[in-house]
C-alpha cells in the first residue's frame, strides 16, 4: 500500500474522541464513506481489530456497526467470505442539495471559505515539503477519475477525495482530520456547481496544477494555488445562494440582500 493512502486510512482508524463513543464511530466511519475514502464494497476489518484501532469496546463497536446498517452505509455477511462490507449511498437530490445551501447563510459560507483554504492552504504547502514524487501517485489517479466522472456526485466525491488525499500527503493526521471534517460539510454541495463541464475543466486544472507544485517542492506556489481553488468553489456557491434567495425557502429572516445578519435579531434554527 502507497504511503498516501496509508495516511488517509491512518486518520480514518485512528481512536475516536472519548465523549459519546458510539456516535464518534459512526460519524467517523460514516464521512469516510460518504467522502468515498472506504471504497464501495470494500471490508473493514474484523470487529476485534477496528475496535482496537479506534480505541473502543467491541460493545460500542458493534452498536456503530448496527446504526451504519441502518443508514445503509454498510451491510454484513453472514459465513464463510463473511464480514461487514462498505455501501457507497447515492448522491442526493439537487433539490435537497438546494436547501441544504439555502441552510447557510453567506457569511457563513465565507467563513467556511477562509477556514478550508487555510486547511488546503497548509496541506499544499507541507505536502511540496515533504512527500516524494511517487507518493503523488493517489493524487493522480483522483485526478484522472474526477475528469472521466460524468455523474455531478461522483464528481463532489472524487473532488473531496482530491483534498483528504492532499492533507494526508501533508502527513499530518490533524490536518487530514480536519480536511475530512470540512468536506463532510460543504462536498456534497460541490455537486451544485460541478455538473458545469466548463467548470470541472477549471477544477482538473487547478488541481493539476497544485499537484505540479507539490512535485517542484514550491511550498508557496502550492499553498496559493490551492487557496485560490477553494476561494473559487466557495464563491460560485456564494453566487448560487444570493441568486437563489428568492426561491422557495427564501432569505432567512435575519437575512438582507447581501446575506448580512441583521443586528437586531438573533440567530435561529440550525444547519442540517
Amino acid at each position: 500500500m502507497n504511503r498516501d493512502k496509508a495516511d488517509v486510512r491512518r486518520a480514518v482508524f485512528t481512536p475516536v474522541d472519548t465523549r459519546a463513543r458510539v456516535d464518534a464511530v459512526v460519524r467517523r466511519l460514516a464521512d469516510a464513506i460518504e467522502l468515498g475514502l472506504l471504497a464501495d464494497g470494500e471490508q473493514l476489518p474484523g470487529e476485534t481489530d477496528l475496535a482496537a484501532q479506534l480505541g473502543v469496546s467491541t460493545v460500542t463497536l458493534r452498536e456503530a456497526l448496527m446504526a451504519l446498517r441502518q443508514q445503509g452505509l454498510v451491510t454484513t455477511r453472514r459465513g464463510r467470505g463473511g464480514g461487514t462490507f462498505v455501501t457507497l449511498p447515492d448522491g442526493p437530490t439537487e433539490e435537497r442539495l438546494r436547501a441544504r445551501l439555502a441552510d447557510w447563510s453567506t457569511e457563513e459560507l465565507r467563513d467556511l471559505a477562509d477556514h478550508w483554504a487555510a486547511v488546503s492552504g497548509a496541506a499544499a504547502r507541507l505536502a511540496a515539503q515533504r512527500t516524494e514524487p511517487d507518493d503523488l501517485q493517489p493524487l493522480r489517479r483522483t485526478l484522472d477519475e474526477l475528469t472521466d466522472a460524468a455523474e455531478p456526485s461522483a464528481r463532489s466525491r472524487i473532488c473531496s477525495r482530491f483534498h483528504v488525499e492532499l492533507a494526508a500527503a501533508a502527513q499530518s493526521a490533524r490536518l487530514t482530520r480536519e480536511e475530512v471534517a470540512i468536506q463532510t460539510e460543504v462536498g456534497t454541495l460541490m455537486c451544485l456547481i460541478l455538473d458545469d463541464d466548463g467548470y470541472l475543466m477549471e477544477v482538473t486544472d487547478r488541481h493539476r496544477a497544485v499537484i505540479s507544485a507539490v512535485q517542484d517542492g514550491a511550498g508557496e506556489r502550492a499553498r496559493a494555488l490551492a487557496e485560490q481553488g477553494v476561494q473559487a468553489s466557495l464563491t460560485r456557491l456564494i453566487g448560487l445562494r444570493l441568486r437563489s434567495a428568492g426561491g422557495a425557502r427564501g432569505l432567512r429572516p435575519e437575512e438582507g440582500s447581501h446575506g448580512q445578519q441583521s443586528p437586531t435579531r438573533e440567530r435561529g434554527g440550525s444547519r442540517s
